[in-house]
C-alpha cells in the first residue's frame, strides 16, 4: 500500500517543511520510500516561491537532512482530493484550509501532535524562534504518524 502524506502550516517555510523533510527522512531509515510520497504546503500565498527560513534549514542540516530546492507553495483543492494524510501543524491551519478546500468530508485533515501523547499545535518557530522545541515535536510527531500508519 502506498502513503500520500502533505504537511500544512501557514507560510511552508518553517514547520511543515521540517516535518515533509523529518518523515522523508524517517521512511528511509526503515526502507519505505518507494512506499511514501510526501510533501508540504502552505495555507497562505505569503512565502510563495521561498526557500526553507534559514533557521529552519540549518536545524535540518545539524541533524544531516537536506531541504535543498523546497520552496514555499499553496495547499490547492486537488491536494485535498489527491493526498491521503493532510497534516497540520495547528487549528488555524484547519481553519485557512477550510476556506481553500471546504469541509474535511473525508476525514484527511488532522494535527500532527494528535499522533502524540499530548495533542496540540506543534510549537510556531516563526514567533518563538525556538525551533529545537519545533524540531522536538516534529520528531514526536512523525514518529507517532509513522506508527499509526502502522510502519
Amino acid at each position: 500500500m502506498d502513503y500520500k502524506i502533505l504537511f500544512v502550516c501557514h507560510g511552508n517555510i518553517c514547520r511543515s517543511p521540517m516535518a515533509e523533510f523529518v518523515m522523508k527522512q524517517k521512511v528511509a531509515e526503515r526502507g519505505l520510500s518507494a512506499q511514501f510520497e510526501i510533501a508540504s504546503a502552505a495555507t497562505s500565498r505569503e512565502e510563495i516561491g521561498n526557500p526553507v527560513y534559514p533557521p529552519a534549514r540549518r536545524m535540518l542540516a545539524a541533524h544531516g537532512i537536506s531541504c535543498n530546492g523546497k520552496t514555499a507553495r499553496q495547499m490547492t483543492r486537488a491536494d485535498y482530493d489527491y493526498y491521503d494524510y493532510i497534516i497540520i501543524m495547528d487549528q488555524n491551519n484547519r481553519r485557512n484550509i477550510q476556506r481553500i478546500v471546504g469541509q474535511d468530508v473525508d476525514g484527511k485533515i488532522s494535527l500532527l501532535m494528535d499522533y502524540t501523547d499530548h495533542p496540540r499545535d506543534v510549537a510556531d518557530p516563526w514567533y518563538t524562534g525556538d525551533f529545537q522545541a519545533t524540531w522536538d515535536d516534529v520528531q514526536e510527531g512523525c514518529e507517532g504518524l509513522l506508527t499509526a500508519i502502522g510502519c
